[in-house]
């Protein structure tokens, strides 16, 4: 049996589910004929994670995956010393404290880095490359997950000072504060809205692309799904491969692997996805180098 635990709620998790599964596939675990998998969803509440964590280690499981940042791996840590732990996070999983070294995890997690943070930088480069006249930008951080806002602010200031660019720190957790955010991005006049990683961002994707796109903000996040919902232009690892990482990680511990002897895997392949047709709404010309340089536009 094999607990997958998650910040969020199921439904923006259809395609990740779907390569967590073909993951295990790939390791002979079937969903539903020789293995079982225990779900559970914090819908966004963080404070849910600890006794949902204890729930899966009562059920036994033999493995647990976590996905939607630092605090879920961290709930499954606290609740098992035995059962290994397959975790996700966007952050150096040294410096969070999940484990000490990459290439021989100790004690029972290992699992997948995938650098959000380390990618900002190059993530404002290209916004600056469609929008070479901005000076103001808005940067949206979920201040429920301070892990996740201190490594996107730690990366992002320093890189918006050195292309002397302003920014704008807003802070939503419920929708509504999406919302809100929103209003004040059109009442200073921004010039584009950088989005942190965050699980909760991802899972708003769609108000996240329609709200944009009403305003007439040029909006750059890190997973590609919110290019595929009909925002401007994402860069980041290919979110999706990650989750069937997972899946193969799980599969692996399943077949008697122990956490110790499984590396931290870090993302290798960063893509950058373009929207054209919603580039074109917004009355922007994407320069001839910078579609030569995306790895998929969306037409």
């Amino acid at each position: 049996m094999v607990g997958f635990l998650n910040l969020v709620s199921p439904d923006a998790y259809a395609d990740r589910l779907r390569a967590f599964r073909r993951g295990l596939k790939d390791t002979d675990y079937v969903e539903g004929e020789n293995v079982t998998i225990e779900y559970r969803w914090a819908e966004n509440q963080v404070d849910r994670l600890p006794a949902l964590a204890a729930e899966l280690v009562r059920r036994r499981v033999a493995v647990i995956a976590t996905s939607g940042g630092p605090a879920v791996a961290f709930a499954a840590k606290a609740a098992t010393t035995t059962i290994p732990v397959v975790f996700t996070v966007a952050d150096d999983p040294v410096r969070l404290g999940l484990v000490t070294s990459l290439a021989r995890p100790d004690g029972n997690l290992t699992g997948i880095n995938f650098l959000v943070g380390e990618l900002a930088a190059k993530r404002l480069e290209f916004l600056r490359a469609l929008l070479p006249a901005a000076t103001r930008v808005a940067v949206l951080v979920n201040p429920a997950h301070a892990t996740n806002t201190e490594s996107t602010l730690r990366d992002v200031e320093p890189a918006a000072r050195a292309m002397g660019l302003q920014i704008q720190v807003l802070n939503a957790s419920t929708s509504r504060e999406i919302d809100a955010a929103f209003a004040t991005i059109v009442r200073e006049r921004s010039d584009a809205l950088f989005v942190g990683n965050d699980a909760f961002f991802n899972a708003r994707r769609v108000q996240l692309a329609l709200l944009a796109g009403r305003h007439g903000v040029p909006a750059m996040l890190s997973d590609r799904e919110f290019a595929e919902a009909g925002g401007l232009m994402t860069y980041g690892s290919n979110i999706v491969d990650l989750y069937r990482q997972i899946g193969v990680y799980a599969g692996r511990i399943l077949k008697g692997a122990k956490p110790a002897d499984l590396p931290v895997v870090q993302s290798t392949k960063f893509e950058l996805v373009i929207n054209a047709q919603t580039a074109r709404m917004l009355g922007l010309e994407v320069p001839p180098t910078l579609l030569a340089t995306a790895d998929e536009v969306i037409e």
